[in-house]
């Protein structure tokens, strides 16, 4: 009983002293890999967005100005009508109410005979060939909104076919929630095609664009104090070393920064190093956990880097 009791724990002894090697030797095998970039030369677009719903830019109820006998109800609901034209005559011969715009009757609550008074509505028109949406900008962006800019849309409905538009009203008074002051934008859409009201949708305005511009992904540039630099890789003899050059900046989004001074098109720049282990693979497969457990495994992705996406100067 001694016997097999002495051979169980130098079993187990080696089987920690093993465990214990493997955990300090995994560290050592730990690399850091440092990725680069290329100065290239391209177009930056710095861009504002949110989202927002489909609305009509029309949307008009009708009504009286004074207690009237209908004489004759012109339209039908759901019709489609012209503007200026005779809706719905009344039997004193007054104006007759007429389409304000070009549209759809969408609301009809009046008949011959009836007596209407100015707190009746007695019909809605709404133009659904002339759409609008109507975003949230922060109060950090909304400084760089201006009307005329171009706008590109994608509805959720249709999320692979493009919608453009055009700001046409900014809002002079924001909306304060939460900490964070909101301006309502509102952008006409040029062509609304198959778009119905109520969808959602989210919109990009186009704020700033620069053409030939010297581009490098916005996490190359360290900052500083007031100084911005890049780490420039320097090949020797012996080993490569890096060189801490400092540039200037201009235009920059969430992904891209332009480079006004300091660097040439095709420097290699360093960006930030990202750390690996070349046996963690081989760890996951062959070191159990207690209770025939394995420690879990991931892959750490990074997501696709886009000229269009917003931002500011930088």
């Amino acid at each position: 009983m001694k016997k097999w009791l002495v051979i169980g724990i130098v079993v187990i002894a080696l089987s920690l002293a093993g465990g214990i090697f493997y955990w300090k030797k995994e560290p050592q095998e730990t690399m850091a890999q440092t990725p680069t970039a290329a100065v290239e030369k391209g177009t930056l677009e710095v861009r504002v967005s949110g989202s927002g719903s489909i609305e009509p830019v029309n949307s008009e109820d009708l009504m009286v100005d004074e207690v009237k006998e209908v004489d004759e109800v012109l339209v039908s609901l759901n019709d489609e009508v012209s503007e200026g034209q005779e809706l719905i005559t009344f039997t004193d011969g007054s104006d007759s109410i007429t389409a304000p715009f070009s549209g759809t009757i969408t609301a009809l609550d009046v008949e011959e005979g009836d007596n209407v008074t100015p707190e009746k509505v007695v019909a809605h028109l709404t133009d659904y060939k002339s759409l609008q949406t109507v975003i949230s900008v922060d109060e950090l962006d909304v400084s760089k909104v201006k009307v005329g800019q171009t706008a590109s849309i994608i509805a959720n409905a249709y999320p692979e076919e493009d919608f453009s538009g055009k700001v046409t009203d900014i809002a002079r008074e924001g909306t304060y929630e939460n900490g964070v002051s909101t301006f309502s934008v509102t952008i006409t859409i040029d062509q609304p095609k198959s778009l119905k009201v109520g969808m959602s949708v989210e919109a990009s305005i186009l704020v700033e664009s620069k053409e030939n511009a010297l581009l490098l992904p916005i996490e190359a540039v360290r900052k500083q104090g007031d100084r911005k630099y890049v780490f420039v890789p320097q090949e020797s003899e012996d080993a490569v070393t890096t060189v801490r050059k400092e540039v200037k900046t201009g235009l920059a989004n969430e992904s891209y920064i332009e480079i006004t001074e300091g660097l040439e098109e095709g420097e290699i720049v360093q960006l930030p190093a990202i750390t690996t282990s070349s046996q963690q693979q081989g760890r996951n497969e062959n070191m159990f956990m207690p209770g025939g457990m394995m420690p879990g495994g991931g892959m750490q992705g990074g997501g696709m880097m886009r000229r269009d996406q917003g931002g500011t100067n930088r």
